[in-house]
């Protein structure tokens, strides 16, 4: 279920990516869902790309600074 471009080089499923966010699975799908991240894959096994998920990580933690 590519949304827009190619598919990324570095992609991670959604429990690696919840893992990597240290959020639940359900929030990832969230984001997808609602555009922050971009979901790649097939119907059954969503992927996120790497790059984009370590800048939302970072984006997530600037902000939790201020």
């Amino acid at each position: 279920m590519k949304k827009n471009g190619k598919r990324p080089q570095r992609t991670l499923p959604t429990a690696l990516a919840a893992l990597a966010l240290d959020v639940p699975q359900a929030t990832v799908r969230k984001w997808a869902s609602r555009g922050r991240l971009t979901r790649y894959g097939t119907q059954a096994r969503a992927e996120y790309d790497l790059d984009e998920l370590i800048a939302l990580n970072e984006k997530r933690r600037a902000a939790a600074h201020h």
